[in-house]
């Protein structure tokens, strides 16, 4: 059979973002379980812990994983990256199917690292308007950062995202989820991070918007 670089170049990618997403998953769902494990009734301190965790694993899993995939693991961040050129059509539906593969499978192993029904539906209300609010600023603020963190020193963008992220989660009334992928996820947990699923049109919704509005802007001061 012929030798064919792409083939061999998107598996990589595919796991790169398969792998990136799970963990990332994993690392919300399972320090949100933990926190609540550990402080009982006090949310505060449970939302730090969570924070903090998410923020570290983040910083790790872009170090790590952005020479080879770029490290999206969220799919509103491929889709600006597509418009923005970075990214060629034709992968994205594989970076999309390895981002939702991976945050369901991050679920399930949560579920199962902490002794929980593994196959979960969420009942957890999230409703309001300003929460949708939230999530179009928290994913606006996140693409703004993507673009711009890395432009005079790349090798802080890594840690420009995390740092970001750990502080959406308590300056946003929403904790920042940011990303469809993760959100997806959500629904199928009902721990600390998890979401009904009558939520999910319009939160990705917001998060699409939030992504749409910061690339618009973004190529009007270019």
């Amino acid at each position: 059979s012929s030798y064919d670089p792409w083939y061999f170049v998107m598996k990589a990618k595919f796991f790169s973002e398969f792998l990136g997403t799970a963990f990332l998953v994993m690392i919300v769902l399972g320090s949100g379980i933990m926190g609540q494990n550990l402080f009982q009734d006090q949310a505060g301190l449970a939302l730090l812990a969570n924070s903090l965790a998410t923020g570290a694993g983040l910083f790790v899993l872009i170090q790590c994983l952005g020479p080879i995939s770029g490290a999206h693991m969220n799919p509103a961040v491929s889709l600006v990256e597509v418009l923005w050129g970075q990214l060629d059509k034709k992968p994205l539906p594989i970076y999309l199917l390895a981002q939702f593969l991976g945050a369901y499978l991050g679920v399930i192993l949560s579920h199962l690292m902490f002794d929980l029904p593994v196959f979960q539906i969420s009942t957890i209300d999230r409703s309001g308007s300003h929460l949708l609010i939230a999530e179009v600023i928290a994913t606006f603020g996140l693409i703004c950062v993507v673009a711009l963190a890395g432009k005079k020193h790349m090798e802080f963008a890594p840690l420009s995202v995390a740092s970001y992220i750990t502080s959406a989660y308590w300056f946003t009334s929403s904790t920042s989820f940011s990303n469809p992928a993760v959100t997806f996820a959500r629904i199928f947990t009902n721990s600390f991070g998890g979401m009904s699923p009558i939520h999910l049109l319009a939160f990705v919704s917001a998060q699409i918007f939030g992504a749409l509005v910061a690339w618009f802007l973004l190529n009007r001061i270019k």
